[in-house]
């Protein structure tokens, strides 16, 4: 099954670095564009291949404020 996500980027120190604004915590690197799509799609894959090892959790949510 192919899904598709918004991945966003920039560059740093001659590298670009990016993450999948739909999944926070997979974010990845590389020298050029196409390492970085190449390295996110693997990122993103270790994460799901990761989470189906891991037991569930009850996970929580909790609306706080930040001051700006």
């Amino acid at each position: 099954m192919l899904r598709h996500f918004t991945l966003e980027y920039w560059i740093d120190d001659n590298w670009y670095v990016g993450r999948l604004k739909e999944v926070p915590g997979v974010f990845s690197q590389g020298e050029t564009l196409e390492e970085l799509e190449n390295n996110i799609r693997e990122a993103y894959q270790l994460m799901m291949e990761t989470e189906d090892i891991l037991p569930a959790t009850d996970i929580r949510t909790k609306e706080i404020g930040v001051q700006v």
